[in-house]
């Protein structure tokens, strides 16, 4: 019987690391490329050379991983960024997936 609490209390204990999502950036011909690295540094926290490789890797491909966090930060930051895009006039598509 001992050995079986053991491992009830172990199941107990394990703590589950949340889904990964990942908020992709999608090229447009609209919105401007100096744009979307203010996104990129601004709201993913991005140094200026990451975000120019980033918005030239969306521009020459379809889109690009901004980043991977957890749910809740996954949507707000995309969110944050359609907003954003929104209030300046371009269509730029953001979006959370989970990996």
């Amino acid at each position: 019987m001992a050995v079986k609490e053991n491992i009830r209390e172990q199941t107990r204990n394990r703590v589950k690391t949340p889904a990964q999502y990942e908020v992709l950036i999608y090229n447009d011909d609209f919105t401007p490329m100096d744009f979307v690295v203010d996104v990129l540094v601004q709201i993913f926290d991005k140094d200026e050379q990451t975000a120019t490789m980033l918005m030239l890797s969306i521009h020459e491909g379809s889109y690009a991983v901004a980043g991977i966090y957890p749910k809740d930060l996954a949507y707000t930051k995309a969110a944050e960024a359609v907003q954003w895009a929104r209030e300046e006039g371009y269509p730029l598509k953001v979006e959370a997936v989970r990996r």
